[in-house]
């Protein structure tokens, strides 16, 4: 496993839109809830979590897909790739679908979200899994843990 070095960038399949981050993430994720399965066509989807200042849209204007209410997905308008989400309430991070990065190998999820909805045999390497998504009390010690490791 590579480990991410930042700043980097990442993009679209058309490559339309492109974004660079320069912060580490807080914590990588995959979501196994039927809403991120259908969005991907796959049995989940990954992410990580990465410092709203950390995060810029650097080419294109994507446009919001997926859920248009107060979670919002944004997607290329052309090539209609699902980029990152802007998670309700939570201005302090942006979770973006790591495998748009330029380099995605280092995204290995460290914890999983509903898992009451995955694929009986969708398997990921997490650390920590949820049925749902983890309380909010538990995401500062995922944090700590997710930063501790080398």
């Amino acid at each position: 496993m590579t480990r991410l070095s930042v700043p980097q960038e990442g993009h679209c399949r058309c490559g339309q839109v492109r974004f660079r981050i320069t912060a580490r993430p807080l914590v990588t994720i995959a979501c196994h809830c039927t809403g991120c399965q259908r969005m991907t066509g796959s049995a989940f989807s990954l992410s990580a979590a990465i410092p709203s200042e950390g995060f810029a849209v650097i080419q294109g204007e994507p446009v919001i897909g997926g859920l248009h209410g107060p979670s919002r997905h944004y997607f290329c308008p052309h090539c209609l790739s699902w980029l990152f989400t802007r998670p309700e309430g939570l201005d302090q991070f942006v979770n973006v679908r790591s495998t748009m990065l330029d380099d995605p190998a280092w995204s290995v999820p460290f914890i999983e979200t509903c898992t009451a909805e995955k694929l009986a045999w969708a398997t990921t390497p997490a650390v920590h899994s949820y049925e749902a998504y983890p309380p909010v009390e538990a995401y500062g010690p995922l944090v700590e843990e997710y930063a501790a490791r080398p």
